[in-house]
């Protein structure tokens, strides 16, 4: 493709770099935001630039959070002796949608997976073991994708809390096995947090 413009190739250039977003798909976006008044154009770079550069990880969950401590880790009415653990952003999204969940979460930033070279140790589990040592918590939700990599995280979690008394359960297999959080429409998502089960029954499946 040929560009009369080293500026527009540029855009569009960074633009295809967008997961999904293809050169041509890109070239549209790019002639798109040249058609818009330059205020909004300007705007959006503003909010873009905001995002990379002031965007803070709650320190007690992982949530992404202008401060040190997220809305939902600050917010007195959710109960905080009960922990979800999920993979990412996105499914602290999900479950919060289907507003039925009122405990807090905490955000692994990934599954187990050597085939990618993601071990325990690129996740944010240990944090998790601690937290389950020092706080007063009742119970932890294993709400990751039935896949090979998410049922693998939720074992080694459930090993590395052996001989620490806390509850531990999963969300129900209402969720299709190998789908992630995310795609689940809202009405099983919420199903399957309260119809979880004790963690060591999904063993036995």
């Amino acid at each position: 493709m040929d560009f009369s413009s080293k500026l527009l190739e540029n855009a569009v250039s960074e633009m295809k770099q967008l997961p999904g977003i293809g050169k041509n798909t890109a070239l549209r976006l790019v002639l798109h935001l040249l058609k818009r008044p330059e205020d909004q154009t300007i705007e959006l770079a503003k909010a873009l630039i905001d995002l990379r550069t002031q965007i803070k990880f709650c320190k007690s969950c992982h949530n992404i959070s202008d401060t040190e401590l997220c809305e939902i880790c600050k917010n007195h009415n959710r109960e905080k002796d009960i922990v979800c653990v999920v993979e990412d952003i996105r499914d602290v999204m999900a479950i919060e949608n289907t507003s039925q969940y009122r405990g807090v979460y905490h955000v692994l930033g990934g599954k187990i997976s050597p085939m990618d070279g993601i071990g325990p140790q690129e996740l944010n589990i240990s944090s998790l073991i601690e937290k389950v040592k020092n706080k007063e918590i009742s119970e932890i939700i294993f709400a990751l994708s039935s896949t090979m990599e998410g049922d693998t995280t939720n074992f080694y979690i459930y090993k590395q809390l052996e001989g620490i008394s806390v509850k531990t359960s999963t969300i129900a297999r209402g969720i299709g096995v190998g789908d992630e959080l995310e795609y689940a429409d809202q009405i099983t998502l919420g199903r399957s947090i309260i119809n979880r089960i004790p963690f060591e029954n999904s063993l036995k499946q």
